[in-house]
């Protein structure tokens, strides 16, 4: 092999090994209290990308926000939108979210709510119908965002 081709090699190897290396992942556990723990993290952050756990309407005191699907869809996106800002993000480098209602006829209701949270665009989204959601929520939203580095 030629000296140009071993530098050729050597440093497409390296620029393979850096690519490797950035692209760890970085998992940030869910907060809890004292002696609990969580079976997922809050988020993961894989190079360019930000993966955020599914959110649902709990407030500060731990309890579904009361008021119907509006009052409960305004706390989530509250609380996504903390979780962004915790890792120097904002709803402007979301990118995807998946979006599950415990009643698929709330979707304009959800819709009106959510819509208020973009400014730029919009993410691509699924939203889908479920049987049942944790803790008897309404609706559960779970959103990726496009960070940098």
């Amino acid at each position: 092999m030629s000296r140009l081709n071993q530098l050729l090699f050597f440093g497409l190897a390296a620029l393979i090994s850096a690519a490797a290396i950035a692209a760890e992942p970085e998992f940030f556990p869910r907060k809890a209290e004292p002696g609990k723990t969580y079976p997922f993290s809050e988020a993961v952050r894989v190079g360019d990308m930000l993966y955020l756990a599914g959110e649902i309407g709990l407030g500060a005191d731990g309890k579904l926000a009361t008021g119907g699907i509006k009052a409960e869809t305004k706390q989530v996106m509250d609380n996504i939108g903390a979780n962004l800002a915790r890792h120097h993000a904002s709803f402007d480098q979301v990118v995807q979210c998946t979006v599950a209602l415990a009643d698929i006829k709330e979707w304009s209701d959800f819709n009106d709510v959510y819509k208020g949270y973009f400014g730029k665009h919009f993410p691509a989204r699924m939203a889908y119908g479920a049987n049942g959601l944790a803790l008897g929520a309404r609706v559960e939203v779970q959103c990726n965002a496009a960070v940098g580095k």
